[in-house]
């Protein structure tokens, strides 16, 4: 057994506290690594997962067929699925990864207090990360990607469906890390549900977990962790069609939204229709969904399906609908179809979700097709990152002050008076 291979397994050996403690060591390490070196560690990944890629996918069919053999649900069984074309997927987010700028040390904010005396806001890591994600192995090489470019350790619980594919893309990664340079504790793996529950415990180790999973899960972790919590539980999407629509839009967005992919948090769930609009619109919605092997449920909301389900609501007018989404829905994406700016502008300003669309599907709702190279989640709270999360939201920052002697006696007794001259940001 080589080196690498050994610490693959490290934390069934040496513990989730001792890994932990690992990660959070060598994420000191990990910050100061220039962005050259975290980029040339993610192009070597992106080799060795090209070169490693009939062994991912072959562990990928052993998943599959256990979770085939064992009644996994087939919503979870596509999330599973890690075919030719989602590993090419993969490997493109993961080299549009690469070409994003650098989110460290990014100036946020630059003030003179007083002459030679400056107040510097700049982005930083966060520290350590934990993630606990869903069934689909691209979510893992995602996390880990977006984790390294952003300067921070990560702990990786993916479910045990996945098992085997999950365990092989990690192999493949740390083991491409570590030739690269980057500390051991850049990235670990958690397999059990007993290392996710030890995870958890570790509140003066990690900084922040990011669950992706059930609403059910979500608020047990929340409940049972005193770490940070950044995510989101359902994904209950909805398409609000207005009184002044297109046909020729509405029906292909709902479509989109429903069926493109179903087993995703970004599928739209409930479809809400103006009075004045379901003569024109239901009929030929009605028969496209169910030409699509949608099943429609009249009346029903506030559920995430994740399957070829959609819940149908008449609404009297867009207060209506605006009421109904704040108070059914997860915060998550919904989206309006009108041709009245008016009514589009109130709607965005009335719906208090994570993104807010108008006039498309909301499948958009996603780090690589919001440009950010890939997401480790979607977070519907409203404290530092929010909508799909990508490396803007994998940063905090710090604040730098250099000064020249600089007393608070001298300003408190009137010797000296700040002039507070903000500075032009000029970042690379």
């Amino acid at each position: 057994m080589s080196k690498n291979e050994s610490n693959n397994h490290s934390v069934q050996t040496g513990g989730v506290e001792e890994t932990a403690r690992r990660a959070r060591r060598d994420s000191f390490m990990l910050r100061q690594t220039p962005a050259a070196l975290r980029n040339e560690a993610l192009a070597g990944i992106a080799d060795a997962l090209q070169n490693a890629r009939e062994e991912i996918i072959a562990a990928n069919r052993i998943d599959m067929a256990a979770a085939e053999e064992g009644g996994l649900p087939d919503p979870l069984i596509k999330r599973l699925l890690f075919d030719e074309q989602k590993f090419e997927d993969t490997l493109t987010g993961l080299r549009e990864v690469i070409r994003l700028p650098d989110p460290v040390g990014r100036v946020l904010m630059q003030r003179e207090l007083d002459t030679n005396f400056v107040l510097t806001q700049i982005t930083c890591p966060i520290g350590v990360i934990g993630v606990i994600f869903e069934s689909r192995p691209d979510a893992l090489v995602q996390i880990a990607s977006l984790c390294l470019k952003s300067g921070n350790a990560a702990l990786l619980k993916g479910g045990s469906e996945a098992m085997h594919t999950n365990r092989r893309l990690y192999e493949v990664i740390h083991g491409a890390g570590m030739k690269a340079g980057l500390p051991e504790g850049f990235l670990s793996l958690l397999e059990s549900r007993e290392e996710t529950t030890a995870m958890l415990e570790q509140h003066g180790l990690i900084d922040l977990i990011i669950p992706r999973g059930s609403n059910e899960f979500v608020r047990y972790i929340m409940d049972y962790s005193q770490i940070p919590v950044m995510g989101h539980a359902d994904g209950i999407c909805h398409v609000y069609v207005d009184r002044d629509f297109d046909a020729a839009k509405a029906v292909p967005i709902i479509l989109d939204s429903k069926t493109q992919y179903v087993a995703v948090c970004n599928a739209v769930e409930t479809v809400l229709v103006h009075a004045d609009a379901a003569d024109a619109l239901l009929p030929p919605l009605r028969e496209a969904l169910l030409g699509r092997g949608v099943e429609i449920r009249e009346g029903a909301y506030g559920k995430e399906y994740l399957d070829y389900i959609v819940s149908l609501n008449i609404v009297p007018d867009i207060d209506a609908a605006i009421e109904h989404i704040n108070s059914h829905g997860s915060h998550h994406t919904d989206a309006i179809v009108t041709e009245d700016d008016g009514a589009a502008a109130r709607f965005f300003a009335g719906v208090d979700s994570a993104s807010v669309y108008r006039n498309c599907s909301t499948r958009f709702a996603d780090g690589f097709r919001y440009g950010f190279g890939a997401e480790v989640g979607v977070s519907t709270g409203k404290l530092h990152a929010r909508g799909p999360v990508g490396l803007g939201g994998l940063v905090t920052y710090k604040y730098e002050l250099v000064g020249d002697g600089n007393l608070v006696a001298d300003y408190a007794e009137g010797r000296r008076a700040f002039r507070f001259k903000d500075i032009v940001i000029q970042n690379v």
